[in-house]
């Protein structure tokens, strides 16, 4: 058996150990990796070989930036700050028709501009936003949806976990990475708050106003989103003045988010605790995930498909832009129905190859695909954002993917943007980190 041939039957053997079997998707890339590995050399060559690439890779410094950033969000979280978030947003949009949903999206990108984490995001404002709008009549569809949108802004705004793992898999700069994140998290946030809107002209009994409040008390609302904004402010200015690493700026988003927490006598020991907690378990999963992807990434790569597949696409002269929208496709299909962090992982042997091919920048490429495999955490039949919401309310999962649907237009103009302007989306700011 040819080598590309063995590649494409370990990936079918691995999907369908991912959805007959229902085997978390760490084990599945780590045992049929480890087994392609073996069958192509030998088990003793598989153990010394693979034992040496995980070293490299666990023992690495660098890697110690995704439990800091994970710890960063838990800290805020745990803090009460999602609920002071939503209470000052809505003081400055809740009286507008569809208000509420907005507010619920506007202080969803402000959380996740510090958590990092699309199902934190969802489990947090789900408690906080869908309570509120029940209580003004918002139709359940307006309510779920946009709830579920707002909390896809988790993975794209840095500090994305995402873009951490794409950068250290890839070896390119978080800097560069979140510092060309932020015009494409403008862009996708914006987009999702105009589909609010588009939402309640076409049915205008779904999003009431709400009580409009006065100048004194939109003012008194604002310490909290600017204690939020000063610490994203911190973290992203230590990135671009390149004073000091990713990790290290990590590190001191942690320390400052803990003293405001603290000076602000927002976190108790109890919530200290659990986030620590929390940040163990989540760290634990992702680097389990990335072990698996890292054993079925050299699987991939000594059955030589990546780059047979590469050959094979440059063979048939299409253009660039259709290949890329191919790939695409493949991303949209596999957030769909896996997990956007694992497919990532996944895909990025197969495809990274060929986007750097074809001469796509590395850090662009990322933007989009972040977008990309969000947009599946709304889609069914998976839409891990659209079972959180659910779980967390008693809004039936049909309602809840029924409002999700509504912003997937959101998405799509988001990636047609980039790829019309790249430069003026992404690299104007990435150019500029050190």
């Amino acid at each position: 058996m040819s080598g590309p041939i063995l590649g494409i039957c370990g990936i079918l053997v691995m999907f369908a150990m991912l959805f007959l079997l229902r085997i978390p998707a760490a084990v599945t890339m780590a045992l049929v990796g480890f087994s392609g590995i073996a069958y192509i050399t030998s088990f003793e060559a598989a153990i010394s070989m693979l034992t040496t690439d995980l070293w490299n890779i666990f023992s690495s410094y660098g890697l110690t930036v995704i439990p800091l950033f994970i710890l960063l969000g838990e800290f805020v979280h745990y803090a009460g700050y999602n609920n002071s978030l939503y209470y000052a947003t809505y003081k400055w949009f809740g009286h507008y028709k569809g208000g509420l949903a907005m507010t619920t999206i506007m202080a969803s990108a402000a959380f996740s501009a510090i958590s990092g984490s699309n199902t934190a995001t969802a489990a947090t404002m789900s408690a906080v936003a869908i309570p509120a709008m029940k209580q003004y009549n918002y139709h359940p569809a307006l309510n779920a949806g946009a709830v579920a949108a707002g909390a896809t802004l988790g993975v794209l705004i840095p500090p994305s976990i995402v873009l951490v793992v794409y950068g250290l898999y890839t070896g390119q700069s978080i800097g560069k990475l979140f510092f060309g994140n932020i015009i494409p998290s403008v862009i996708l946030t914006a987009l999702i708050a105009l589909t609010v809107i588009y939402i309640c002209y076409k049915h205008p009994d779904w999003g009431p106003r709400g009580p409009k409040s006065t100048w004194i008390e939109r003012i008194k609302a604002l310490p909290a989103a600017i204690d939020i904004l000063v610490l994203f402010c911190v973290v992203m200015a230590a990135l671009f003045t390149g004073i000091v690493t990713a990790t290290e700026a990590a590190a001191v988003g942690c320390a400052l988010a803990l003293f405001i927490c603290l000076i602000r006598k927002k976190l108790s020991y109890k919530g200290f605790r659990a986030s620590l907690i929390d940040t163990l378990r989540i760290s634990c999963m992702i680097f389990l995930i990335l072990a698996g992807a890292v054993i079925f990434g050299r699987f991939l790569t000594l059955t030589r498909l990546p780059f047979e597949a590469a050959q094979m696409i440059s063979a048939l002269s299409l253009p660039p832009w259709v290949v890329l929208w191919l790939i695409l496709f493949c991303y949209i299909i596999g957030g769909c129905v896996m997990d956007a962090l694992a497919f990532l992982l996944v895909s990025l042997p197969i495809f990274y190859p060929l986007v750097l091919q074809l001469g796509y920048d590395p850090i662009w490429f990322g933007q989009v695909i972040t977008i990309v495999t969000t947009m599946g955490s709304i889609m069914p039949p998976i839409g891990i954002c659209c079972y959180v919401v659910s779980g967390m309310s008693d809004i039936p999962l049909a309602t809840v993917f029924k409002g999700g649907i509504y912003y997937i237009p959101s998405y799509i103009l988001a990636i047609i943007i980039l790829m019309l302007f790249p430069y003026g989306t992404v690299m104007v700011l990435s150019d500029l980190v050190k």
